[in-house]
C-alpha cells in the first residue's frame, strides 16, 4: 500500500515549494499547525524519500565571467520554477529500506531517534536491525530487540 499524503502534508509541501528557506514555525503559523508537527512531518517526507534534498535555487543571470558578460551556458541549464499541485489523494510509493523492493500493502516500520525506516516484511526489517545494529544503538541509546 503506498504512503498517502492528507491535507498537513501537502500544506507543507506547497510552502517549502513556495520558499524552501522557511522555518518551520513559520510553516507552522502558515497551515496553522504546531512546529513539532511540521518538523515531524517533515522528516517522515525525508525518510519516506519523498523530500530529496534542500537545494538553493540560483539567480543565474546574475551570474557573469571575470570579463562581465553573463554566462549564457549556464543560465540555458538552469532549473525553472515548475507550478507543481499537489493534491490530498496522493500516494506516495514506498521502496524497502533493506531490499529496496516495493512495498505492498502496510509498511513495517522501524523507528529509532528520529528516524523511520520502511520495510516490505519483517524479514527484511530484522535484518535491517542485525546489519545496522551498532548505528541505530548509538542513535537511539537503546538495546534492540526484534
Amino acid at each position: 500500500m503506498p504512503f498517502k499524503l492528507d491535507k498537513i502534508d501537502t500544506d507543507i509541501l506547497e510552502s517549502l515549494l513556495e520558499d524552501g528557506r522557511k522555518s518551520f514555525r513559520q510553516v507552522s503559523r502558515e497551515i496553522k499547525v504546531s512546529t513539532p508537527t511540521v518538523k515531524a512531518r517533515y522528516q517522515r517526507l525525508v525518510n519516506i524519500g519523498l523530500i530529496k534534498a534542500v537545494l538553493p535555487v540560483i539567480d543565474l543571470g546574475k551570474i557573469e565571467d571575470k570579463t562581465g558578460s553573463r554566462l549564457d551556458k549556464i543560465r540555458s541549464k538552469a532549473i525553472k520554477n515548475h507550478n507543481i499541485k499537489l493534491s490530498k489523494d496522493a500516494v506516495i510509493k514506498l521502496s524497502c529500506d533493506y531490499c529496496k523492493g516495493p512495498v505492498h500493502g502496510k509498511p513495517s516500520i522501524l523507528k529509532f531517534a528520529i528516524f523511520e525506516r520502511f520495510f516490505c516484511c519483517p524479514s527484511c526489517k530484522t535484518l535491517y536491525k542485525e546489519k545496522h545494529r551498532g548505528r541505530i544503538q548509538s542513535l537511539s541509546g537503546k538495546d534492540l530487540q526484534a
